[in-house]
């Protein structure tokens, strides 16, 4: 097939809409497994004006494996926090006391904790500098449409010009324009509730401990980060969180205090603070025409088990593997054939992290005593259950199932 026209640029194998973790891992993937032979362009419209971003992201122990791979973690090692072990609490805002109904060890495997706390600014800094570090071709530019054809794909960008690839991936976030072009529909709703983040200090160590407190408007989650410090992950119904996050600094502590507690020694503000609105988003399909999604466009899932970040690369890692397979074999990679394989390794996994996520929300995040009385029966059998304990560090962590190469800290 030939691609004409004045403002075309030659054509490539891949084009990766969006510059975020997911855009930006897989281009690198694809680059160290393929070679710059193999041509890919990452247009993202906020590379040179990233939003701050005031949260920080538990990093699955596959996930690192992934990123020790690609050559990006070791930028972001000495600003990662080992999480070494964490609890959970089932109370009541007014309670005089949170007992420990819930504990986790936290390592995977002897010296390899599950999980690792980033700052969300620290770890994109990581990706877009080996991004650039291995020669990708990163634009300032959005693409704002795209026409698929029997052998390719022919997207505009906002500059004007136009790129003739094999393969379009949408990795343009929970509102994806591109998902919407495709005609990809969502299931999911909204659940009334916005989570607060920021990074505060304290004057005591926190050993590496990870607490999530279930409150009845939702989880409060206090996450180590290096030093004295931690991220805070803050759930409540939207009005209140508006009404929280705009509280002056005195006003914004008294309201943190009340629901951290003491058991730090005295708190002050470490960051920026943001408020997110929370809800469920799932694409009915993760590919059509010449056009894969990954990420938050191809899902967006409560912070309770905090695994969004984990699941978009683990739909990287299968979609890195799909696509380094199928260009081995000189197949044509945004076939049909090809995308089924990639839906058929992520579509199980995105829908059942999403439903047990809204499942923990809706059954923790209510005023029910009858539930409460439940919960924390369920709890405490958990507790007591040394295996089921493991199987459930195993799932966070990442390394069970069929678990791609990359997060097996395997070369593509």
């Amino acid at each position: 097939m030939s691609w004409t026209g004045e403002h075309l640029t030659k054509r490539i194998a891949v084009l990766v809409a969006g510059g975020g973790f997911a855009g930006l891992a897989l281009a690198i993937a694809l680059r160290e497994a393929l070679g710059p032979a193999f041509g890919i362009v990452v247009a993202d419209p906020a590379r040179d004006r990233p939003a701050p971003d005031a949260r920080a992201s538990a990093i699955a122990a596959a996930s690192r494996r992934m990123l020790e791979s690609l050559g990006a973690w070791g930028a972001v090692a000495s600003a990662a926090q080992d999480v070494l072990d964490m609890v959970i609490t089932d109370s009541r805002l007014d309670d005089a006391v949170r007992p420990v109904l819930l504990t986790f060890a936290g390592e995977v495997a002897p010296g390899e904790p599950f999980a690792q706390l980033v700052e969300n600014g620290v770890l994109l800094a990581a990706l877009r500098a080996r991004a650039e570090a291995v020669g990708l071709d990163l634009r300032a530019v959005a693409v704002t449409g795209y026409e698929a054809g029997p052998h390719g794909v022919t997207a505009q960008l906002s500059d004007g010009t136009t790129i003739a690839a094999a393969l379009l991936v949408a990795a343009d976030g929970m509102r994806s324009r591109l998902r919407d072009l495709a005609g990809i529909g969502t299931v999911g709703w909204e659940y009334g509730q916005s989570g607060i983040v920021t990074t505060v200090a304290h004057e005591r160590d926190h050993h590496g401990r990870a607490t999530e407190h279930f409150l009845p408007a939702g989880p409060f989650a206090i996450l180590p980060l290096t030093g004295r410090r931690s991220s805070l992950v803050w759930v409540e119904t939207t009005d209140e969180a508006n009404r929280i996050v705009t509280l002056p600094d005195d006003g914004f502590l008294a309201e943190l205090e009340t629901r951290f507690g003491l058991h730090l020694g005295a708190l002050s503000l470490a960051g920026p603070r943001q408020a997110f609105p929370l809800g469920l988003t799932i694409a009915r399909s993760l590919v059509a025409d010449r056009l894969a999604l990954i990420g938050d466009a191809a899902h967006r899932v409560h912070p309770i088990a905090g695994q969004g970040l984990n699941l978009g690369l683990r739909d990287v890692a299968a979609l890195a593997e799909t696509i380094a397979d199928a260009a081995r074999l000189g197949l044509d990679i945004g076939a049909a054939d090809v995308l089924e394989r990639y839906q058929r390794w992520r579509r199980f996994d995105a829908m059942t992290m999403g439903l047990a996520t809204d499942g923990l929300n809706r059954l923790f995040s209510n005023h029910s005593d009858v539930l409460r009385l439940v919960r924390d029966l369920g709890l405490g059998l958990v507790d007591r259950a040394p295996a089921l304990k493991r199987l459930f560090v195993q799932e966070a962590a990442g390394v069970s199932g069929a678990v791609p190469r990359l997060m097996r800290g395997e070369a593509l």
